[in-house]
């Protein structure tokens, strides 16, 4: 069937914008501050066969995991009308525990057409410390691993199933609450793409995912085809894993030869003890991110504009987590670094086009108090944007691999016994340089009762670079009652502490002259 560029915006659009009400919905239904105010959250819309055929500007992470992953699940299960199915094994298709992911499957009749998906992080997923992002060396260690589990059937609950599931968790009203805001964003989604679908038939629709792919694919060609071929070697590393083991090596080699990308890390370092571990959908989605980014804004956001990318990452790496890896921090911190990676190797190709480092770093605080009237708190903060040839880098903002807000301190300080003392600007954090690396952020909070804390952050040690002679940003630090505290720590504080996180700087661009 032929579809002119118009008749192909309109159909993009339209799947865009069913991933875009099944958030806002999301967003409006849910109970925790860190899906309805974070937007900790995101939508996709899949074929048939588990290709991705559209997704929401939410969060890149979640979204180009998810779209790895699912071929792999779609292909190992049996599905039928009104099933429903949830997960978070990061070795099945999940990311980390915190993030789960609710499957409806969407039928026509008796054929399958397409599915529905939206993935949202949880800040109590039943670890032993509050907040689920514990300093862990074992996956068991991080909360409940929910396999691909039915929960509902032919539209009915499975009752066994859910009070197993829930029964685990610390705060299981909390949680029933948030998963039944997913199952009602995925209905909204059905609706919406089953409507869709009759107003074409099923052979038009189907016909015209596969001129979207074709036409994703012609803008990668013409986008990526740009590059110059040759081989483009970059190495960065990651502070630590929270254990002892330091300089954490992430090694690329960038092959690019007309339209074919190979993506290898080998080189990097093997498997971590600590929470480092990143699973294969995780890197996945970092690699497509950047490559994203290289084209126009009207690309649809579908499995064709990635065809041409080949990942090629060792078994036993850092990088390609393998059961019983602890993971909760590969998919905030290591993902932020294979960005910073790709993006290295790619200066060398094409320096103009990009930018130095960000600040690196999804600046994880997780707290709460586990027990009768238990809590869970969960944030991630921004930091210095990487300046580029053009401009300055932003201040204190959340860069690359994650898209969500900060959690507004009338929210948080209503919800938590929390209180929030600074909010600002880290003067003099960004780097020197032409066009000047953004400002990192400082944010103090006190406690008003006695909690458990933990802290997952990058770029304590290991400055973000500076690119064309710019200078790197400044790094960030922890402080508790200021008292330096390690970039990666869990333990319990008494009401009236104050934790003072300060995230990095920018990278600067472009050589200053003296």
């Amino acid at each position: 069937m032929f579809m002119d560029g118009i008749q192909l915006t309109l159909f993009a659009n339209q799947l865009d914008a069913i991933c875009e009400e099944m958030g806002i919905l999301l967003k409006r239904a849910a109970f925790s501050p860190n899906i309805k105010d974070r937007l900790d959250f995101s939508c996709a819309l899949f074929d048939a066969r588990g290709e991705l055929c559209a997704q929401a500007a939410h969060i890149p992470v979640h979204l180009g995991s998810m779209a790895y992953a699912m071929r792999t699940l779609v292909a190992t299960r049996e599905w039928k009308p009104g099933d429903r199915f949830i997960v978070n094994d990061p070795y099945t298709g999940g990311t980390h525990l915190p993030d789960i992911t609710v499957i409806a499957p969407v039928f026509c009749g008796i054929q399958l057409t397409g599915f529905v998906a939206n993935r949202a992080h949880h800040a109590d997923v039943g670890a032993d410390t509050a907040g689920s992002m514990p300093i862990a060396t074992h996956i068991e260690q991080e909360g409940v691993r929910i396999v691909p589990v039915q929960i509902i059937s032919g539209g009915q609950l499975q009752q066994g199933i859910w009070r197993q599931i829930c029964a685990q968790m610390n705060n299981p009203d909390h949680f029933k609450a948030d998963i039944h805001a997913q199952l009602s964003a995925c209905e909204f989604g059905l609706q919406k793409m089953t409507a869709l679908i009759d107003s074409l038939t099923v052979p038009r629709f189907e016909a015209s995912i596969s001129a979207l792919n074709a036409y994703a694919m012609r803008i990668a060609d013409q986008s990526l085809g740009r590059l110059p071929s040759g081989t483009y070697c970059f190495s960065d590393y990651l502070d630590d894993d929270g254990v002892g083991n330091g300089r954490i090596k992430l090694s690329l080699r960038l092959i690019i030869c007309d339209n074919s990308i190979v993506v290898d890390f080998t080189g990097s370092a093997r498997q971590v003890a600590g929470n480092l571990n990143c699973p294969l959908a995780v890197t996945a989605a970092a690699v497509c991110y950047v490559f994203r980014c290289l084209m126009p804004q009207h690309t649809p956001n579908c499995a064709g504009a990635f065809s041409a990318i080949q990942l090629q990452v060792p078994e036993d790496c850092v990088l390609n987590a393998r059961y019983p890896a602890a993971v909760a921090a590969g998919n905030v911190e290591t993902s932020s670094r294979v960005v910073d990676v790709v993006l290295g190797a790619l200066a060398k190709a094409i320096p103009e086009q990009i930018p130095a480092a960000s600040h690196g770093s999804m600046n994880n605080l997780a707290c709460g108090h586990q027990g009768e009237n238990g809590w869970d708190y969960y944030e991630t903060m921004g930091g210095g944007m990487g300046a580029s040839m053009h401009e300055d880098g932003l201040d204190g903002v959340q860069t690359h691999m994650t898209n969500t807000l900060n959690t507004p301190i009338e929210s948080l300080e209503m919800h938590y016994p929390l209180r929030v003392n600074r909010y600002a600007y880290r003067h003099g954090s960004g780097g020197r340089g032409v066009h000047k690396g953004g400002e990192g952020l400082l944010r103090e909070i006190e406690f008003l009762s006695d909690a458990s804390l933990s802290l997952i952050t990058e770029r304590r040690q290991l400055a973000p670079w500076g690119l064309a002679g710019g200078e790197p940003g400044e790094v960030g630090s922890n402080m508790l009652n200021g008292k330096e505290l390690p970039a990666k720590v869990s333990m319990s504080v008494r009401s009236g502490d104050r934790v003072l996180i300060c995230s990095a700087g920018g990278g600067g661009w472009g050589k200053v002259q003296s």
